[in-house]
């Protein structure tokens, strides 16, 4: 249901504002943008608005992150498919609000989607409707709402008479209903089977009416209702409902909004969490109240349903799927890190080093080990686990493992640590686990152990936390198996002064040892977890400094794996580990060209970083 932050006036064909006096107002670029047949209902949006408190917004059709420091925006942008969406400012909260004006907003249409989905029966009923692509059921529904519906300027006759007259001749159907207004096309051809129309019947409706019901039968009987403008829109990173009220989202230009979307009622929250979870094809129910998967898009979901196990009541968070992940450049541009900081992570994962960027929830840490991939020998097989897919691994010879949960006791469950076992089989180069949380984690160890390299996200905050949770139940790896982890990324989402909120890499620390392992060494920054039986040597090699919104290489001249395992692989005498540092500082130039040279696109880079090797400028 549509909640609007402001009372809208009349339609501007009830003669309150004209579409052309609004039209004249507007900018050039807007004027041709509205001026479209399919954006005419982002005018009527427009005339509708209270311009008194509040003026025409500005129209930009693609946003960006410099646009992050406005304080009360009130824009306009384009998600497509005939949809826009309003940023409208709120004073008098910290969260602004996010409106989808979708071809429907200001049109009820209730009884017409009632007339026409019973005369859809009979049109669906004589065709092929068993096929699981959306963009076959798409074209199959628009051809026959072509049927159906009648298109004329002006339409006298009511949506509410003629329901009437179909009722008397399809009393039948009435029980059906419900089931079709939530169902799939499926239903339509259920409920063809109970009565079928001797006559083909049509409803007739104006353009602006066709172009609503078009528009509302694809989105709710083949996309996810009225979740689907957000799930179109790629500045979206997180959906979330938090029970009754309004559902909220996490911008990557404005931060957190509140939708114009809300749940006023159990009922209508519950019916539509239902059906979400029967069209990702794993149906909730009291018994089975949560659900964890992927919808179409690839976009992850976890439902929780009932008021029995959330107050208040049954509740959902959609983490966006990125069709094309964002690079290490874009990450660069971001703040998020640096061009030492990445030409670091090029040397370390090129020479096959162990690495985990650790944090907190929605710290960015999938986004960056997504991002780093690009760093890794392009021809390794790479050998991917994770719970929900989420990784989007640029190499060819890339193997997709995701763990596989079912509903009854049948055994047939297969876990992170069954797919980790079967991995160290198959001899890849390269093995990245989603998320290190239970015993898997042993399995991981052991491979490092045995030599394959392991990447991985986790959970912790800082390399303390990490080892007293890697060393703790449910993990339990043994102490003396931590120092095969060479890298830790600790990485946050921070609020930077004069910025707002971003994500940082806080420190990229090197693991060195267990017990008095290179106790010659005089590294800085030496933690000693327990003096009395157990230290982990590790220290600092970038930190990121909170006043200036810079990062500081601590670990210039300092560096554990960059002298005693990167430089003798490169070739480089030990009495001149020193040169490394050049190295490092070479590629961190070859980055900032590439970037000068506007290739930031995540696999656009990978391609550039492959004929930067195979042109041996690296070596």
């Amino acid at each position: 249901m549509e909640d609007l932050p402001f009372n809208p006036l009349p339609a501007p064909i009830n003669g309150r504002r004209s579409r052309e006096e609004v039209h004249s107002k507007l900018s050039s670029e807007l004027q041709d943008f509205v001026g479209r047949e399919e954006n005419r209902h982002i005018l009527d949006y427009i005339c509708r608005l209270p311009l008194e408190e509040i003026e025409i917004p500005e129209f930009h059709l693609k946003i960006s992150r410099a646009m992050k420091g406005i304080k009360h925006p009130n824009l306009i942008y384009p998600v497509g498919k005939g949809v826009a969406v309003h940023i409208y400012p709120d004073k008098e909260d910290i969260r602004n609000y996010y409106i989808p004006i979708e071809p429907c907003l200001f049109q009820n249409m209730d009884s017409t989607l009632e007339v026409v989905e019973k005369l859809l029966i009979d049109v669906i009923n004589d065709q092929d409707i068993d096929t699981k692509d959306p963009e076959e059921k798409k074209k199959l529904l628009e051809k026959a709402l072509e049927k159906v519906c009648t298109i004329e300027e002006h339409v006298n006759e009511s949506a509410e008479k003629k329901s009437k007259d179909i009722d008397e001749k399809k009393t039948v159907l009435r029980e059906k209903n419900g089931k079709l207004r939530s169902g799939f096309i499926g239903n339509l051809k259920e409920a063809g089977k109970v009565f079928k129309m001797k006559k083909r019947e049509s409803i007739r409706v104006t353009p602006d009416e066709f172009k609503a019901i078009e528009y509302l039968m694809i989105r709710d009987k083949i996309g996810m209702g009225m979740l689907e403008p957000l799930l179109m829109d790629s500045n979206i990173e997180d959906i979330s409902c938090s029970g009754l009220g309004r559902v909220f989202v996490e911008h990557k230009v404005f931060s957190s909004l509140k939708t114009a979307i809300t749940f006023r009622e159990t009922e209508e929250l519950n019916s539509f969490i239902i059906q979400m979870s029967e069209k990702v094809g794993k149906p909730i129910t009291y018994r089975d109240p949560i659900v964890d998967t992927a919808l179409p898009d690839g976009s992850r979901i976890n439902i929780v349903f009932g008021e029995d196990v959330s107050r208040r009541g049954s509740n959902f968070t959609i983490r966006k799927f990125m069709g094309t992940p964002i690079s290490i450049l874009e990450l660069i541009d971001f703040g998020t890190i640096d061009y030492i900081m990445a030409a670091y992570m090029w040397m370390m994962l090129k020479a096959g080093m162990n690495c985990f960027i650790s944090g907190e929830t929605a710290s960015g840490k999938t986004t960056m080990m997504n991002a780093i991939t690009t760093f890794l020998p392009p021809e390794s097989k790479i050998v991917s686990i994770e719970d929900t897919p989420e990784l989007q691994v640029p190499h060819k010879n890339w193997t997709r493992e995701v763990t596989r949960t079912t509903r009854e006791d049948s055994g047939s469950d297969i876990s992170m640590f069954d797919l980790l076992k079967a991995a160290l089989r198959q001899r890849p180069n390269e093995i990245i686990i989603g998320e290190i949380r239970g015993v898997e984690g042993g399995i991981a160890f052991q491979a490092m152990q045995t030599g394959h390299p392991v990447m991985s996200t986790f959970h912790a905050a800082s390399v303390e936390k990490l080892i007293q949770r890697l060393t703790g139940d449910p993990i339990n790896v043994p102490k003396n198996y931590v120092d095969n982890l060479n890298v830790v990324i600790i990485q946050s989402a921070v609020n930077v002064p004069g910025k707002g909120m971003g994500r940082r890499v806080l420190s990229i620390n090197e693991i060195v040892g267990y017990d008095s392992v290179n106790q010659a060494f005089n590294f800085m920054d030496i933690f000693k977890w327990d003096p009395a039986t157990d230290t982990f040597n590790f220290m600092d090699i970038f930190k990121w400094d909170p006043a200036t919104d810079t990062f500081k290489f601590t670990g210039r001249n300092n560096s554990y794996l960059l002298e005693q395992k990167i430089a003798p692989r490169l070739g480089i005498p030990e009495n001149q580990v020193r040169r490394i540092y050049s190295e490092l500082d070479r590629r961190a130039k070859i980055l900032r060209k590439i970037h000068q040279a506007k290739i930031t696109n995540f696999y656009d880079l990978f391609n550039t970083l492959i004929q930067i090797e195979e042109a041996g400028l690296t070596s």
